[in-house]
């Protein structure tokens, strides 16, 4: 067997999957953290969402394996099914009630990120412009999601609340999709001290390819890998390569009107971040990613820009599976 078909590769976010794995398959993903349910879900239709998920893990023929543990990713690659890491990017359903933290775990759910691009009731997002840390509440679930083993993701939340999360958390902390303000001053990258307190965690930074967070602002110059391999190379250099990992942002889709309340939802509510991307480059699925990489179908192409980015293959399969499969064990026990 072959090193790359040996190696465990982990996307640390896919935004939306219709419940067909095979592009991920294709694309040689072992486990992807899938949101599953919508950014803006409260109680009821979050308990909607995972119901339709465990509906899908339930089939006889399934192709997914429900990731509970850091062990499951290896069974899912054993067995020839991708490994499902259920997660939300937003925690409106908990409302105030650390109890459903339990609950929802006990359901599958292993990543939560704390908030969305909009404050909540556990801190402030990165579209504040206050840039407000953590709520007294929000302090309260930081050590409740610790407790319970939930990895905290801190990818939307303004880089003051996931500075203090860091600081707070017990366990490590990830950013499975964001890059860094000092490559690309995107709102929705981070600080190098907000990278630093994550990887001060042992968390690890998802850099991700997404073309919202690979942009310099130039219509003349679209979002490559080459963009998304420099990120990493900061990243590793500010941090070490032990703390960096890959979130691509993919929806997983046969279509993608599948998404397109999602593409709508963020060309329109956060135009003043995503207006000038969309005016140069369309609203389409595949104009949000590099033109190497429309698709999780090509996801090896990412692998392929590390390895030919200079990235030993040690290094490349740390960044790819190997440093989220680490923090994961360290988070879930």
């Amino acid at each position: 067997m072959s090193r790359a078909q040996e190696r465990i590769v982990i996307d640390g976010l896919v935004y939306f999957c219709d419940g067909d794995p095979a592009p991920l398959r294709s694309g040689g993903v072992t486990a992807a953290n899938v949101t599953v349910t919508d950014m803006r879900d409260g109680l009821e239709p979050t308990f909607d969402g995972l119901a339709e998920w465990l509906d899908r893990l339930a089939a006889p023929d399934s192709p997914w394996l429900l990731v509970r543990t850091a062990d499951d990713i290896a069974r899912a690659k054993a067995s020839g099914r991708t490994g499902l890491i259920m997660g939300w990017q937003n925690t409106l359903a908990i409302g105030q009630n650390l109890r459903r933290v339990r609950a929802f775990h006990a359901l599958g759910m292993r990543v939560m990120q704390l908030t969305y691009n909009e404050a909540n009731a556990a801190g402030d997002g990165c579209s504040e412009p206050r840039n407000g840390g953590l709520s007294l509440f929000g302090r309260d679930l930081v050590g409740e999601l610790n407790r319970v083993g939930v990895a905290i993701d801190l990818s939307h939340c303004g880089d003051a609340t996931a500075t203090e999360a860091s600081r707070l958390s017990s366990r490590p902390v990830l950013l499975t999709h964001a890059n860094a303000k000092a490559v690309d001053m995107r709102p929705r990258n981070k600080t190098d001290d907000t990278l630093k307190a994550v990887a001060a965690t042992g968390g690890v930074v998802g850099a991700s390819i997404h073309g919202l967070m690979n942009w310099d602002n130039d219509p003349a110059h679209p979002p490559t890998l080459g963009n998304f391999v420099r990120h990493v190379r900061h990243i590793a250099n500010l941090v070490g390569v032990e703390h960096v990992g890959v979130g691509t942002d993919f929806a997983v889709v046969s279509d993608d009107e599948k998404v397109r309340h999602i593409l709508d939802m963020t060309a329109n509510r956060y135009s003043s971040a995503t207006g000038s991307y969309v005016a140069a480059f369309g609203n389409t699925l595949a104009g949000r990613f590099p033109t190497e990489t429309p698709s999780a179908h090509h996801w090896q192409r990412i692998v392929e820009a590390l390895e030919q980015g200079g990235f030993a293959a040690s290094e490349v399969d740390r960044i790819v599976g190997g440093n989220l499969l680490r923090a994961f064990g360290e988070i879930w026990g």
